[in-house]
């Protein structure tokens, strides 16, 4: 008989069918983010508003969270002279304000990076985005110096937990061939939501107050972690890469066994310490000079700024082959020379005296971005294994987190011991000269490595 035969044909076509792309079946649903059921269980076919419905990068959701939790440490520069009337701090209290929120980091940094590791990295990140979020609005609330500081180090624990996930959770969204290019995309979350601070801080504070300038900051991170939760897929159920290759003792052992981690970390330690510590103070430094706050914000916002073309230009040599050591060379070099140029009298007088010293500040800041954006990307090459990404990066940023503490303190230790911000230029030619050292030893261990 043929209509058997029949059957069996008509069936074979519509499988055929259902497995074309688009068709809704097991094709381009298979990642769960097509069109159709991703669990293969049958044909669907979208409707016309759902095809045409735009795709959102999650990638770039991931980022822009960074860049929510960033404006939280950076919040504090543009309001520290509304804090200094309102509150009467001085210089040393202030550089410890803008570093608590680093406490989290320093103590915690690994912690939460095996944690990340173990527990999922949308989960952490979500985690991190509330707790900064709630830790900004009670922040409004309070009118003294200790409760302030304490609420600084509550969000220097969310801020710890937003950051730390994000760099193994980008390596989980976009392909092997973008990653570098999306890793100093995301070496850039530090300086733009620091810009974004400085930028509308002044005008914000000026208007409506510094509490009210809190509040702001924490309904953004609150948006931020429901756009989080709605775009970014979940977490796996069981975190098979962590569960089955180790536990967290050996995640912890190979980690700090490593030489990789261990570089990364001291590097960017020397990076962000003078970093955080200049771009920190500049608000404080122009009002001294006289400066406006709405101009002194502009200007330290685009000091601020410019660091993200280092970041991005990092990303992009770092995919046209260039070593990566190289580009950190370049970038701590730059450092060093920006920092005499910002703060060494080396000016004859006259205009140049006052244009000169922000030139310095530019290369300082824009150069050196180089550095944050290759070193991310190491810190996943040189993890000791897929499941110890968000281990790296949390000693990395525990590292990080002791430099921003150390660096505020320090600048202005020595501003308050030579009456001035002479001898600032000493404390940032150190950092460098450290950083270019760490570069070199990067680059032996990277040659060192198997070529994959």
């Amino acid at each position: 008989m043929n209509l058997p035969r029949l059957a069996v044909s008509t069936l074979g076509i519509q499988q055929a069918r259902a497995s074309l792309p688009g068709s809704g079946g097991g094709g381009a649903g298979r990642g769960g983010g097509g069109a159709g059921g991703g669990d293969g269980r049958g044909p669907i076919t979208p409707g016309p508003r759902q095809a045409a419905r735009p795709r959102v990068d999650r990638s770039l959701l991931v980022i822009l969270a960074g860049v929510s939790a960033a404006i939280h440490v950076a919040k504090l520069p543009p309001a520290l002279p509304a804090l200094q009337a309102a509150l009467g701090i001085s210089l040393v209290q202030a550089g410890f304000l803008i570093s608590m929120v680093q406490l989290a980091g320093l103590a915690l940094g690994l912690a939460v990076g095996l944690a990340a590791d173990g527990l999922g990295l949308r989960r952490t990140l979500l985690a991190g985005l509330l707790l900064v979020s709630g830790a900004s609005a009670a922040g409004g609330f309070v009118a003294s110096v200790p409760a302030l500081l304490a609420l600084r180090a509550v969000e220097g624990l969310g801020f710890l937990l937003a950051v730390m996930p994000a760099p193994g959770l980008i390596r989980r969204l976009v392909p092997s061939q973008r990653l570098a290019v999306r890793l100093g995309m995301w070496g850039t979350y530090m300086p733009v939501g620091t810009a974004l601070a400085l930028l509308a801080g002044p005008a914000w504070i000026a208007a409506w107050g510094w509490p009210a300038w809190w509040w702001l900051s924490s309904l953004l991170s609150a948006a931020m972690a429901l756009a989080v939760w709605r775009g970014v897929p979940a977490d796996p159920v069981r975190p098979v890469p962590v569960r089955a290759a180790a536990g967290w003792t050996e995640r912890l052992r190979r980690t700090l066994a490593a030489r990789g981690p261990w570089l990364v970390a001291l590097a960017f330690a020397v990076y962000s310490s003078q970093w955080i510590a200049v771009i920190g103070f500049l608000p404080t430094l122009y009002a001294q000079a006289g400066l406006s706050p709405a101009l002194a914000g502009l200007a330290t916002a685009l000091a601020a700024g410019v660091n993200m073309l280092g970041n991005l230009a990092s990303g992009r040599l770092l995919q046209r082959g260039w070593p990566p050591e190289r580009l950190m060379q370049i970038g701590f070099a730059a450092m060093a020379v920006g920092g005499v140029l910002a703060f060494a009298p080396v000016w004859p007088g006259g205009a140049l005296s006052e244009v000169g010293p922000y030139v310095g500040v530019l290369l300082f800041s824009c150069v050196g971005g180089l550095v944050p954006g290759t070193l991310f990307s190491m810190s996943v090459r040189l993890a000791p294994g897929a499941d110890a990404v968000s281990t790296t990066v949390g000693w990395m940023q525990q590292w990080s987190a002791l430099g921003q503490f150390a660096g505020p303190p320090v600048v202005a230790w020595v501003a308050t011991r030579a009456g001035g911000w002479s001898l600032s230029w000493t404390v940032t030619t150190a950092c460098a000269a450290c950083g270019l050292l760490l570069a070199h030893a990067i680059g032996a261990l990277r040659r060192q490595m198997p070529q994959t």
